[in-house]
């Protein structure tokens, strides 16, 4: 069991639960000004289905990258992936695949049933099918012939399912309607997400290099996916400021929302120890903390709208 949980490698699943925390409490808000009823049932099935997408990512990823030997290249890895290292089999992993596929398509069915059935069938179809995407793109990131991982476009997946449909789609779960601006919190997120992803791929960068994973870090070259990392580390905080600006809350409706700022501290902090590090082994230690530093990002922007709402 311990090593399952470890393959399960949970120190990824605050990153997957910050798009449909930043989402759910927007449409929170939103729907407190409208007189909206805020359901919390879709709440706790959507933290489940993203969970079990989670899970079924990095067992998928597992798998993949040991059934083509890149795991057993790898000289930067600090966690020791279990069927490259042995611990489980690729069979008893392609089973726990197949396994947390069919969970997470239930769990998608029965939260979409809770959020649309009976008045909104056309969304529950349409739902369906990103839920049925989603699914995919959790297992075709290391798994098949052509894994769009090893073709360097896992940065745009990441962008697309972590944060656009996460935090746009979750919105949408609770209040039924589509607004602009919620592109804004949802790139925020999707950029923290790709900053976690990038860290990853530039920690590999030799072993991917000799194992034939063309990440796009790797593409690129170090130096520039450094800078690509200070992008993606400097914007999200301005879009979450552009977001309570367009929302009215620049001219004093609610302070409160402004406690996400505080992030800038630790986050200028922490881009200047990345940008510090001389080896690729050395980026390792700072993919949990991005992935943290992105889940109270959402938890802060939750509460600034919230808690004095």
């Amino acid at each position: 069991m311990t090593d399952w949980i470890k393959a399960a490698r949970l120190r990824t699943l605050p990153l997957s639960l910050s798009g449909i925390i930043m989402g759910a409490f927007i449409a929170k808000w939103r729907l407190h000004d409208e007189g909206g009823i805020w359901d919390w049932k879709i709440f706790a099935l959507a933290l489940l289905v993203t969970l079990l997408y989670q899970i079924l990512s990095n067992y998928a990823n597992d798998y993949g990258d040991g059934v083509k030997g890149t795991d057993a290249k790898r000289i930067n890895e600090a966690e020791a992936r279990a069927v490259a290292s042995g611990k489980i089999t690729a069979k008893q992993m392609k089973n726990a695949v197949i396994l947390f596929s069919a969970l997470s398509f239930i769990a998608t069915v029965a939260l979409l049933y809770v959020a649309f059935i009976p008045k909104y069938m056309n969304e529950f179809y349409i739902f369906i099918g990103l839920g049925v995407a989603s699914i995919l793109a959790a297992i075709g990131y290391t798994v098949g012939k052509k894994p769009y991982g090893y073709m360097g476009l896992g940065d745009i997946f990441v962008f697309i399912f972590f944060g656009l449909v996460s935090v746009c789609g979750s919105y949408f779960l609770f209040t039924k309607t589509f607004s602009w601006d919620m592109l804004l919190p949802g790139t925020a997120v999707g950029m923290m997400s790709m900053a976690v992803l990038n860290l990853n791929n530039m920690r590999d960068i030799e072993s991917d290099r000799l194992s034939g994973k063309n990440s796009f870090a790797l593409r690129i070259g170090f130096r520039n996916a450094m800078i690509y990392e200070m992008v993606l580390l400097q914007l999200p905080l301005l879009l979450i400021l552009m977001f309570l600006g367009i929302n009215g809350f620049i001219q004093g409706q609610n302070y409160y929302a402004f406690i996400v700022m505080i992030l800038m501290f630790p986050l200028s902090k922490l881009r200047r120890k990345i940008l510090s590090v001389k080896e690729p082994k050395e980026l390792d230690q700072y993919l949990k903390q991005v992935g943290i530093m992105t889940f109270v990002m959402a938890i802060l922007t939750a509460a600034g709208l919230n808690l004095f709402n």
